[in-house]
């Protein structure tokens, strides 16, 4: 299911300025903004550990999950669904044809039409996946980086992956931005259903290197102790945005407000002290700085 009608709405977030928006927007597309919601299904991953990941008890659990909860309970939603999702079926799981931009729909195997009312799963903005999806925030500005085996003394470096083969999940963008942004000719292991079988393959020998956000691979780095290395030299942003059905601007600018309240009332470090402390993540800027938690820029809701 998704959203069902709020009939109250108790929170100063959704003041007049919001509510103008709603009327300008989603009226003219004829169709109801999630600020209305009293319910929401929320998409996480589901095998990214400290990111989104399933617990013993069968429960989802993270720090994209608690994100997730947060903006919830802003916006004074208390029935909330989470469901997983993979990197390939983020935009699927948004897709409200009637809106325009969005991909075709998710179905399950019985052919019945899955739907995610928010998608908060390392979901990384970029310009492609906007004409499909709008995006709040970013929640997080992650870096992307480089997991190897821990007897390799040959990667320090994007430029050292030269010849290297790459495991990339499928959906993701992560090898096209050594290969076309930094012009390394790598050999790519492409359509890997998710990111814990690219580690996988790693961990068997099967593939050299993996390359992506940096939170996900202090992650699993957590599940293989000892087995592998995190360069620690980053070299691009990955700016973690809310996925909203295309063109909810009201939803985008609620959210957004949620987003900078928890950076505000201290949430924002409370919550990636809680998944990431200890997992290699360094704890310093590249200026030698202490690691701060201010709000990010912010995209701006389109």
């Amino acid at each position: 299911m998704w959203f069902r009608h709020r009939r109250t709405r108790s929170v100063a977030a959704l003041a007049v300025a919001v509510l103008s928006v709603t009327s300008a927007c989603s009226a003219d597309r004829g169709e109801e903004s999630l600020i209305h919601a009293d319910s929401l299904v929320i998409a996480v991953k589901e095998d990214q550990p400290r990111l989104g990941d399933t617990s013993e008890n069968g429960r989802l659990e993270g720090y994209d999950v608690d994100v997730a909860r947060y903006i919830a309970d802003y916006m004074g939603v208390e029935d909330v669904e989470f469901i997983g999702t993979t990197s390939a079926r983020r935009d699927g799981l948004l897709a409200r044809p009637e809106s325009g931009g969005s991909p075709t729909p998710e179905t399950d195997p019985t052919g019945t039409p899955e739907r995610a009312d928010m998608v908060v799963a390392t979901y990384s903005i970029t310009p492609e996946r906007k004409t499909r999806v709008t995006f709040a925030g970013p929640y997080y500005v992650a870096k992307q980086d480089i997991l190897v085996r821990a007897d390799d003394d040959e990667v320090f470096e994007a430029r050292d992956l030269e010849g290297s083969t790459i495991c990339q999940g499928e959906g993701s963008y992560s090898t096209s931005r050594i290969t076309a942004g930094l012009g390394i000719d790598v050999r790519e292991e492409s359509k890997i259903e998710s990111y814990s079988r690219c580690i996988e393959l790693l961990a068997e020998g099967e593939v050299d290197a993996v390359s992506t956000d940096n939170l996900i691979l202090a992650g699993f780095m957590t599940e293989y102790p000892g087995e592998f290395r995190l360069v620690n030299n980053p070299f691009t942003d990955e700016k973690y945005g809310v996925g909203l059905p295309y063109g909810d601007v009201a939803a985008c600018e609620v959210v957004n407000e949620a987003i900078s309240t928890m950076y505000r009332d201290g949430t924002a470090e409370e919550l990636f002290r809680k998944w990431f402390d200890g997992t290699g993540i360094e704890e310093f800027d590249e200026n030698g700085e202490e690691r701060t938690y201010n709000v990010p820029q912010f995209e701006g809701c389109e």
